[in-house]
């Protein structure tokens, strides 16, 4: 069941201890890690679910037996994300690694991408948009909560309708990021 939770002001810091967690199991494999997601964006309701993005230069065996190693559960082998209309849909720009929290720990997905690749960049400047521009968040948080409510059980249609709205979104960002000369 979906259920979209008021900002939590312990969010950050949940991140922090998960950062910590990884960067310790990782050393140089990562080359950054990030909070992204609803969680990430201060006032934004969301999922109770801290997201992770691990950046490496490669999603190689080193790096998903070293996450694995640290406690975290691999959830899907073959993972991939939602490709935005218009943007390349060439597979290695979409692949990943999903994990999710070690067992009993604090719901988390740790999504581990490629340095440069289109889904490697699309959190960030997702997060970076919707923070500065709180209404944009704030119309986010009102879709996500209507769908929850219409289909909070029935997780594929959810995301079958918030991925094209988050779409939208990517579109203005990229204009936003033109102009403010935006890098991750």
């Amino acid at each position: 069941m979906i259920t979209i939770s008021t900002y939590d002001g312990r969010w950050p810091q949940e991140f922090t201890e998960i950062e910590k967690a990884l960067s310790a199991a990782l050393g140089p494999l990562a080359l950054r890690i990030d909070h992204i997601g609803s969680t990430s964006v201060p006032g934004l309701g969301a999922k109770d679910v801290i997201d992770v993005q691990v950046t490496v230069a490669a999603l190689s065996e080193a790096v998903r037996q070293a996450v694995l190693n640290a406690g975290f559960q691999q959830f899907r082998e073959d993972a991939t994300d939602h490709v935005p209309p218009g943007a390349d849909p060439a597979p290695e720009n979409w692949q990943k690694f999903l994990f999710i929290q070690p067992e009993g720990q604090r719901r988390a997905h740790i999504h581990v991408r490629v340095a440069g690749k289109l889904n490697q960049r699309y959190p960030l400047l997702f997060r970076d948009y919707l923070r500065a521009h709180p209404r944009s968040a704030q119309a986010v948080e009102i879709i996500k909560r209507q769908l929850a409510k219409h289909h909070g059980d029935d997780v594929e249609t959810y995301y079958d309708i918030k991925d094209p709205v988050y779409d939208l979104i990517w579109d203005a960002a990229h204009t936003w990021a033109q102009f403010t000369h935006w890098e991750p």
